[in-house]
């Protein structure tokens, strides 16, 4: 007998290179999209592996010595920010059961967009200030991590639906964070943790009552 398992890809938001967008070409409402890999790793790279590209998971269509291709749908355009313009991207490839984990458990699935709201010096660091979607302020927690832009970081403190992160130089050299400002827009993917916690309340108040 021969047994399969599903295994979900995962991430740790920690930033492995910085690509860049270089063509965007249109596929009715979809686009397929050419990404220069930067520092990327590409050794092991295969047809149908998965790059988490700004926080969002894509999947490798095709790829050669500098560069590789995906096709991203209009579901995922509709709900993440900067797959549709020549920018710089954060890149990291899927996590291999036998990597380390050093930042956190990240799907590469975000959940909202975010707008930067302050953006200042803080003596070497920089101060990241970013107003949260209402519907997923509820869980973020100071202490707790978040995933901006795919950059696994900790937040620092939360007001209301506003959370702050201080960046160190090394993220900011890193990461394409270094290129924020006022108004910017980021994609966010709350630590999954938080989800299965409000499950389980969720659960445990919709059993009450019921027979055993």
């Amino acid at each position: 007998m021969r047994l399969s398992a599903k295994i979900t890809l995962m991430f740790t938001g920690i930033i492995q290179a910085v690509g860049q967008i270089e063509q965007i070409e249109p596929a009715g409402d979809d686009v397929r999209l050419e990404i220069a890999a930067g520092s990327l790793d590409w050794g092991d790279m295969q047809i149908g592996d998965s790059i988490a590209t700004s926080g969002v998971c894509l999947t490798v269509t095709a790829f050669d010595q500098r560069s590789f291709r995906v096709h991203v749908s209009k579901e995922t355009l509709s709900c993440t920010v900067g797959l549709d313009t020549k920018k710089p991207v954060n890149l990291e490839k899927a996590l291999r059961l036998a990597d380390r984990l050093g930042g956190h458990l990240v799907s590469g699935h975000v959940d909202g967009v975010g707008r930067v709201v302050r953006f200042e010096p803080a003596g070497d660091c920089m101060l990241l200030s970013i107003r949260a979607p209402h519907a997923l302020s509820r869980y973020i927690a100071a202490k707790g991590s978040i995933a901006v832009d795919g950059v696994s970081l900790t937040v620092n403190t939360v007001d209301h639906d506003t959370f702050t992160i201080n960046l160190i130089p090394h993220t900011l050299e890193m990461t394409t964070l270094c290129h924020l400002g006022i108004g910017s827009r980021v994609n966010l993917e709350v630590d999954q943790i938080a989800r299965y916690v409000e499950r389980m309340a969720q659960w445990q108040t919709e059993s009450q009552g019921e027979p055993a």
